[in-house]
């Protein structure tokens, strides 16, 4: 019964999107093992305000710290991850993140640089029957509403390429995650990292699209 009003309460926040009437909040993960959740603290009350200048949202900018265990997380049809270290999920808390997800949520994971090495292994844990699937630079995210050709390299690091990977269940992308490229650092004030206007727009793009394709498809 739950994931039933659960999948009615997204139903409903799609149909006031569409209709520009919805008032609607993300969250932030919060996890244990050490890695600072809290990381970025500006960028989705900013990734919010765009969506809502540019494509007439109505996304909350009181964006709350959601623990991944808490049933809590069933109020929020999107859940921001992000962190530059240590990610570990204990079996309860890897299960409700299974149970949100298989409900209809959707989480988004943005390596912040130095969490790659410890969230594949807790994905797994979340889904041990599915891969990540590389995103090919012609999936409709990239497109479905600011035409990007794909993911944007916000931040060098280590110079690798940026990478979407996304886990689907029945055909449905029910989690992305974003490797090296920084995303989440190119939402935040422009005063934090220093960079040009032109990377925070690529990545506030980005950020939109990812939005836009979870409240519309």
């Amino acid at each position: 019964m739950k994931h039933g009003f659960f999948c009615l309460a997204l139903s409903l926040v799609y149909f006031g999107y569409s209709q520009n009437t919805a008032t609607y909040k993300v969250a932030v993960l919060k996890y244990s093992g050490g890695g600072d959740y809290y990381a970025n603290p500006t960028a989705l009350p900013n990734l919010a305000q765009f969506c809502n200048q540019n494509l007439g949202t109505q996304i909350s900018k009181e964006v709350p710290y959601v623990e991944v265990g808490s049933k809590d997380i069933y109020l929020y049809p999107f859940v921001h991850m992000t962190g530059h270290g240590n990610v570990v999920f204990s079996r309860a808390e890897a299960m409700n993140l299974r149970e949100y997800l298989l409900a209809g949520g959707f989480l988004h994971i943005d390596d912040n640089y130095g969490m790659d090495e410890y969230i594949r292994s807790e994905i797994k844990k979340v889904f041990p029957e599915y891969d990540l699937q590389e995103l090919p630079s012609n999936h409709e995210l990239f497109s479905v509403h600011y035409k990007l050709g794909g993911l944007p390299k916000i931040h060098e690091h280590d110079g690798k390429r940026p990478q979407a990977f996304g886990l689907f269940h029945e055909g449905r992308l029910v989690l992305l995650y974003t490797y090296e490229t920084d995303l989440s650092d190119g939402w935040e004030d422009q005063r934090v990292h220093n960079d040009p206007e032109e990377k925070r727009q690529q990545a506030l793009k980005m950020g939109a699209n990812i939005l836009y394709y979870v409240y519309t498809r």
